[in-house]
């Protein structure tokens, strides 16, 4: 299948504005669907949590909280799926989730075992900084007191390692997945566009990733919020790329 030729606009702040109050609409109009959707995952949040408060981890909790952010997405799929379908005027239902991630560009999952890959990286980095920081005492609720220092090392130190990683990530996934999600471009000009977008407008991207950040890795840790946060997001990036991937006659790659 040939696909068009796409042009890239910049964007702004106002720009950001717009697709996050489109990315709400969305979300409130699919509301049911979005929140059914994204529940399992919050729920798999919830037993994570219950499984490393139970080993005596629980400082561990932030690291996989922000660890989700890395291969969370390739989820993108699902909640495309859903805002086409309502786009269309359907009533939202599974098939429509299921029919996202069919009309998926097959390299959307060769980009998701990258991200997985990457994943894999941060998480043996973060148990490493965690048998220096931490040790393995046991560390639950009732020793936060007494052992909240460790706990903020390890918290900053597995930051500063996760931020390398999640920048490149950002980087190459932030424009593609939506382009490969919606079948707009093939994985090396997705890859190539989310790069130029990024880097040809650092301001504006800056605040994007600080908004995903904040609030992905927020409503990762306040676990009742995700299934509202996440599709709100979701809708809210491919708004943002809609806007600023349009038909055109450049060539991305």
């Amino acid at each position: 299948m040939t696909l068009p030729a796409l042009s890239l606009r910049p964007y702004s702040l106002a720009t950001l504005r717009a697709a996050l109050a489109a990315g709400w609409q969305m979300a409130c109009r699919t509301r049911i669907l979005s929140f059914l959707y994204a529940l399992p995952f919050a729920l798999l949040g919830v037993l994570m949590f219950v499984l490393l408060h139970g080993q005596g981890l629980l400082p561990f909790v932030l690291a996989a909280a922000g660890g989700f952010m890395l291969f969370g997405p390739v989820m993108l799929a699902g909640f495309f799926g859903i805002a086409r379908a309502a786009e269309r005027g359907e009533p939202p239902g599974p098939g429509a989730i299921a029919a996202g991630f069919f009309q998926a560009a097959p390299a959307l999952w060769v980009l998701a075992l990258v991200c997985l890959l990457l994943f894999l990286i941060f998480a043996t980095d973060a148990a490493i900084l965690y048998s220096y920081m931490v040790g393995g005492t046991p560390f639950t609720f009732a020793h936060v007191p007494e052992r909240a220092l460790e706990a903020s090392r390890f918290a900053f130190w597995a930051g500063v390692s996760g931020c390398f990683i999640a920048a490149l990530v950002y980087v190459v996934t932030a424009f593609s997945v939506p382009l490969l999600a919606e079948r707009r471009a093939e994985l090396v000009p997705a890859v190539v566009c989310s790069v130029r977008l990024v880097f040809g407008n650092p301001g504006p991207a800056l605040v994007w990733a600080g908004i995903l950040g904040v609030l992905g890795v927020g409503s990762a840790l306040l676990l009742p919020l995700f299934p509202f946060v996440l599709p709100w997001l979701a809708y809210a990036g491919r708004e943002l790329v809609r806007q600023v991937v349009v038909a055109g006659d450049e060539k991305i790659y």
